[in-house]
């Protein structure tokens, strides 16, 4: 794997500078490389990660899998692009599963807007033949960061399981 493209996957607030450092190249060379894989659409984007669990009203949020009926001459990606237009979609995965086509993670305010959402907006879509929604009750890792504070409350909630 490309070790700048590592590097910036698991920490996006390292300046050019201290990346420069840490791969052993100028900063010029840096900034070039990052505006390259910009230009060819690998990096997208840089998003804080926030740990949603401890923050009051935040809402909820579910994976919602859904069973597609592929369009002839563009597959999956019509269906896709409907469903990333969602405000309230966060992100949408094509699967290799033999059960469902698309995984959507959608937050909502309350259990029941994601299940409104879901009967009233996802199911009806055309080409939709059916959906599975699974509600996120913790986060204990995302993006390749655990969310646990301290071993202390990682010890308390396996005594919970």
């Amino acid at each position: 794997m490309n070790k700048l493209l590592d590097i910036l996957s698991r920490n996006a607030d390292f300046t050019t500078e201290q990346l420069a450092a840490m791969l052993g190249q100028t900063e010029d060379e840096v900034k070039k490389q990052i505006q390259a894989y910009k230009d060819q659409g690998i990096i997208k984007g840089s998003n804080t990660l926030i740990n949603w669990d401890k923050v009051p009203g935040a809402g909820v949020m579910a994976i919602i899998e859904l069973k597609v009926t592929p369009k002839p001459e563009t597959g999956f990606d019509d269906i896709a692009k409907i469903v990333m237009s969602f405000e309230n979609v966060e992100s949408v995965y094509l699967a290799a599963s033999s059960r469902y086509d698309l995984i959507a993670t959608v937050r909502g305010e309350t259990i029941q807007d994601v299940a409104e959402f879901v009967s009233k907006r996802l199911s009806t879509l055309d080409n939709v033949i059916g959906t599975a929604t699974s509600f996120i009750l913790t986060h204990y890792k995302s993006g390749g960061v655990p969310f646990c504070d301290s071993d202390e409350e990682e010890e308390q909630r396996s005594m919970i399981l």
